[in-house]
């Protein structure tokens, strides 16, 4: 691991302020995407705010002086919210030069399209990135840049909490859905035959909308729209889905900002080391997540001591899981992890 130097950490402090208000702005400017307009019925008119792209909306009265004042302000709001995100949208683009000039740009543009576009829907609380490129947030948060040979991955696995409110989602979603989200990032995205929870696009690049094993009594699959991806449950995610979670902005390798939700890396690096020795698990993967569980845990150690190891705050764990992941990183030499005793 290499630690960030200065001119980098102040670029990453930047990054994420200048995101977070780019961020506000998207979203007010886009509470006026679907407009006011009049409307004539029976020799009447009347002032309608619309709420979607079908032409659906609310009456607000009969035309007078104030419903002509209230679409009046309508309108002006929306002109200065529109200035608002465009000048930041310019600080966006030329923080995204400055990034790309100190080489902070890590993550794969792909990713950090569909991250943007998931927050552009008022989606990026409601999904969880737990794979391989969770690091580049734990990257984010420590202020150091890792190995790349540990962080390559041709895919990004979306960690969904079924005990949310699917229809809230959906209807963020409009009605299409994670894939239609996901096309619009690349029309090429499209459902694998066998494996419906599995989007790819033409060069190969795969999107996973996961959950953890739920009981057997629910049935009810979790989509977000008609012909989208299904979520697969996955065994023993639900350590994941209960830890608890950091909203952190990484930088796409393009150099845009970009926010991400992810783990705790404690529950992060457990997770793997307790995986690394599943014997139903892929040699190779057993491999590399052994791997990326010292790498992350070596992180907390140096750059992130104030996350305990502490069993009173892993208690989203088993006894049984901690004691099989204490046992791995404690065969590597010099790792000390502050709550645990190796």
């Amino acid at each position: 691991m290499q630690a960030l130097d200065h001119q980098q950490r102040l670029f990453m402090v930047e990054s994420d302020q200048i995101y977070r208000a780019w961020l506000d702005a998207l979203h007010h400017a886009r509470a006026y995407r679907y407009g006011m307009r009049w409307i004539s019925s029976k020799g009447r008119q009347y002032l309608v705010r619309l709420h979607d792209a079908f032409g659906n909306g609310k009456s607000l009265g009969l035309r007078n002086a104030e419903t002509e004042a209230r679409f009046a302000a309508f309108q002006e709001g929306k002109v200065r919210a529109e200035a608002r995100l465009a000048s930041l949208a310019a600080r966006m683009k030329e923080q995204a030069r400055l990034n790309r000039a100190l080489r902070l740009g890590r993550l794969p543009n792909v990713v950090g399209d569909i991250l943007l576009g998931l927050a552009a829907a008022r989606t990026a609380h409601d999904f969880c990135v737990v794979g391989t490129h969770a690091i580049h947030g734990f990257e984010a948060m420590a202020g150091v840049h890792c190995r790349m040979e540990l962080l390559a991955s041709g895919d990004v696995d979306l960690l969904y909490d079924p005990r949310r409110q699917l229809s809230l989602v959906a209807r963020k979603l409009d009605g299409h859905g994670l894939l239609g989200l996901l096309r619009k990032v690349d029309p090429s995205f499209a459902p694998l035959r066998d494996t419906p929870f599995r989007a790819a696009n033409d060069k190969g690049f795969m999107v996973d909308l996961v959950i953890p094993e739920r009981d057997i009594r629910e049935t009810e699959q979790v989509s977000f729209g008609q012909e989208d991806l299904v979520a697969v449950e996955v065994p023993n995610l639900h350590w994941l889905v209960n830890a608890p979670k950091h909203d952190v902005i990484a930088v796409a390798a393009d150099g845009r900002p970009v926010m991400m939700r992810v783990p705790d890396p404690r529950a992060f690096a457990l997770h793997k080391a307790w995986l690394s020795e599943r014997p139903d698990r892929e040699p190779v993967k057993k491999v590399r997540d052994r791997a990326q569980a010292v790498l992350i845990a070596q992180m907390i150690q140096s750059w992130l001591p104030a996350l305990e190891f502490d069993p009173a705050q892993l208690r989203y764990f088993s006894a049984e899981m901690l004691r099989q992941a204490q046992a791995v990183l404690g065969e590597e030499p010099g790792l000390k992890l502050p709550g645990m005793s190796f």
